[in-house]
């Protein structure tokens, strides 16, 4: 089988993924969950990937937040991914760019995982939902400090709310409300236990 044969088949067997991680409104699939997928139909196909990097430009990034002035490092690659066919000795080579943004020492790990992970999703055409944060069409919108004012808005309540009372199971109830701010917390901490109190009966009987 060529090389090109066992790729489409993996991109067949993986239709799409649910997002595992949320980052503030915006969720997306893991490295993690991603490579548990597609890494044992690569063992299964003979299939190694090779990654190289061609090039590391880093550059200090100086702001402030509410909490005060941070430094990162902003960490930009050129890499190189080769499929390679461990019977057949055929390649496939692929250049990739990636960036990641992170404290000092953290900042060329955060690129390398990223561009993994994001290569992979783009090799396969595994597509992205609107709302997930790698989609560049994604509707975005101002970041959003914060303040006990903020959480008193009733709009602002109420898009918490929901999306608690979208979750179909604890587990899931759990991950949404562990993803909130303290602020955010303490203001949905009635319809969080509510909402547990209705699921825990549906799993139990």
């Amino acid at each position: 089988m060529e090389i090109y044969k066992k790729l489409l088949k993996i991109q067949k067997a993986v239709k799409g993924l649910s997002k595992d991680k949320q980052s503030h409104q915006y969720g997306y699939v893991t490295g993690n969950k991603l490579l548990s997928f597609i890494k044992p139909l690569m063992d299964e196909y003979g299939l190694l990937l090779k990654q190289e990097i061609l090039s590391i430009e880093n550059e200090r990034q100086d702001y402030k937040t509410k909490y005060g002035e941070k430094s990162e490092i902003l960490t930009k690659v050129m890499m190189k991914f080769t499929w390679i066919d461990a019977e057949t000795g055929e390649t496939d080579t692929n250049l990739f760019g990636a960036n990641g943004q992170n404290d000092w020492e953290k900042g060329l790990g955060s690129a390398l995982t990223y561009g993994e992970r994001y290569f992979l999703l783009k090799y396969f055409h595994i597509a992205t939902d609107q709302d997930d944060i790698d989609n560049p069409d994604r509707k975005t919108s101002e970041p959003v400090d914060i303040t006990p004012e903020t959480t008193a808005q009733p709009i602002y309540f109420d898009r918490l709310k929901a999306r608690l009372e979208a979750c179909t199971s604890t587990d899931q109830l759990k991950k949404v409300y562990t993803s909130f701010a303290p602020q955010e917390k303490t203001i949905t901490k009635d319809v969080k236990d509510t909402m547990k109190a209705l699921l825990t009966p549906t799993q139990n009987g």
